[in-house]
């Protein structure tokens, strides 16, 4: 069994599902495919059922009853995860602007470099994204610059959604207590993390709009990210964060 899986949310995504799940599965590491899919009226999921004949032992599926949130896909995707011990659990958009390729260079962040959470990071040099109108890059950029300052995280790409976990932090952070469904989710799981003690490093991608299917996101997202912030921050003070095991290594040091 390979040690990493992808875990690909989907909402009508016919258009894409197919291509993303070949393309990863064409790359130089083997990666198997959780795909959680929300009850998508356009057959997503009978596309997937398809190619579970083709690739019976790495393409999965969890079918939920409508859409239930970015966040609670998320979570319910973690929790198979951890269940049949895979090492490295990766977030990944279905619609090509995560660039698959780069699950390489994420899974060695976490693997040669020793990190335990690897983000796919939009503005860690410059400005990496393609096809956005400038309204929405500002507002991305902007928005991550805010929650830098609330937090304390020193992440130039807070809300990005193409992230590598080791086993161990998804385990550590107590996923029935993350509290966000929509975009505050993945600025809520990176605080998490962090205020665990794990270590966060930023892989430079570059983020491409969808070319294909219809875009989840609207300013009420992005409004939920803003004041979610500010509760995460508030909710800190009460809150015990038991550290991270240090490793025989870091003990030595």
């Amino acid at each position: 069994m390979p040690d990493s899986i992808v875990i690909i949310p989907t909402y009508n995504e016919k258009e894409n599902i197919e291509n993303i799940i070949r393309t990863v599965f064409g790359l130089p590491k083997m990666f198997n495919i959780l795909i959680v899919d929300d009850g998508s009226p356009d057959g997503t999921a009978a596309i997937v059922k398809r190619l579970q004949t083709e690739f019976p032992e790495r393409l999965f599926i969890v079918e939920r009853e409508g859409k239930q949130g970015l966040g609670t896909a998320y979570i319910c995707g973690f929790k198979w995860c951890i269940e049949r011990k895979y090492d490295y659990i990766f977030e990944m958009d279905a619609d090509f602007s995560h660039n698959p390729n780069d699950l390489l260079s994420l899974y060695t962040a976490c693997t040669d470099k020793g990190e335990d959470v690897a983000i796919g990071s939009r503005y860690v040099n410059g400005v990496n994204v393609v096809n956005w109108p400038l309204g929405r890059v500002l507002m991305s950029y902007f928005a991550s610059v805010y929650v830098r300052i609330i937090t304390g995280m020193k992440i130039q790409d807070t809300t990005a959604g193409f992230v590598c976990y080791r086993r161990e932090v998804l385990e550590t952070i107590g996923l029935d207590k993350i509290h966000f469904k929509g975009y505050a989710f993945q600025i809520e799981m990176k605080f998490t993390a962090f205020k665990h003690g794990f270590t966060l490093i930023e892989e430079p991608i570059i983020f491409v709009n969808r070319v294909l299917g219809v875009s989840k996101m609207n300013s009420s997202i992005f409004g939920e990210a803003l004041f979610g912030v500010l509760q995460l921050k508030w909710w800190s003070f009460f809150h015990k964060y038991p550290r991270k095991k240090k490793s025989n290594e870091e003990n030595n040091h």
